[in-house]
């Protein structure tokens, strides 16, 4: 039976693989970026799949108005992807109040709201799935990315609860965690507007995500598509937190064996201080 979706940032990279895969597997989707026009090419190929909605997360109104459109032209909503959301480069001496805010309504707020409106619609029907994408910095943090891994913690640790709260209902949450990928990521990072010299060092961080697209070694959106519908389509539990990309298991076995470390650098502090 074909699904009935939600994805946004569907534009470019990760969202626009996706969007093409599961048109390709027969699903249907309503598919949203800040312009329609960005849209024209991915919807020419799949007219009967896809259904284009302008939508920034910044506004509720088109929130709204995109889970609306799900359930009146698709007859309902199956999965909701919360893709769409870009980066903000400083370090957090660089990042400013309104900065900050935004990076959390595109990344938080925003899909906190869809997944507000997509839950009564799936809690009806008694089965649904929300995916929320987070990025392997959540759980390995980079220099200078402090405002976007913040936004992408605040999202894992919402989906936790989140996950809790709506098992009963039969709906399931997965957190996919997307490693470097030949996307525009990188090009469309947007950098603070105050620059300190004391950060001058972080300039090399930031060319490496200005190359991303480019480094053969990096993941393709092709594979993130492929990993989310299976994800979805499996029939039994998948884990919560699912990292995908070359080297993402060996980053989180670093991440976890430094964990460990600090965790009993911390017991005996605290043993010894007693």
């Amino acid at each position: 039976m074909a699904r009935r979706w939600l994805v946004t940032g569907c534009s470019s990279g990760l969202g626009l693989a996706l969007a093409g895969a599961l048109a390709e597997a027969g699903d249907r989707a309503v598919v949203t970026a800040r312009r329609t026009s960005s849209l024209a090419g991915l919807v020419e190929a799949w007219p009967d799949n896809l259904v284009p909605v302008a939508m920034d997360l910044r506004d509720a109104q088109q929130c709204e108005d995109a889970v609306k459109t799900a359930v009146d032209r698709l007859g309902g909503l199956d999965v909701l992807v919360n893709n769409a959301g870009g980066g903000l480069f400083g370090a957090v001496e660089e990042v400013g109040d309104d900065e900050l805010r935004d990076q959390f309504e595109s990344l938080v707020i925003g899909p906190w709201r869809l997944i507000r409106l997509a839950l009564p619609v799936m809690r009806t029907r008694g089965s649904g799935h929300i995916v929320n994408i987070s990025t392997l910095g959540a759980r390995s943090p980079v220099p200078g990315l402090s405002a976007y891994l913040s936004g992408k913690q605040a999202l894992e640790g919402m989906s936790q609860a989140l996950a809790a709260e709506v098992a009963a209902h039969g709906i399931r949450v997965s957190v996919i965690e997307p490693g470097p990928y030949a996307t525009d990521y990188g090009t469309a990072l947007a950098e603070a507007s105050a620059k300190l010299p004391a950060y001058d060092d972080l300039a090399g961080v930031i060319g490496m995500f200005r190359g991303m697209r480019e480094n053969p070694a990096v993941g393709r959106p092709a594979e993130f598509a492929e990993l989310v519908l299976r994800v979805v389509g499996s029939p039994a539990p998948t884990p919560l937190r699912i990292p995908v990309g070359p080297g993402a298991f060996e980053m989180i076995n670093e991440a976890l064996a430094a964990s460990a470390e600090e965790l009993e650098s911390a017991r005996a502090f605290a043993l010894d201080s007693e």
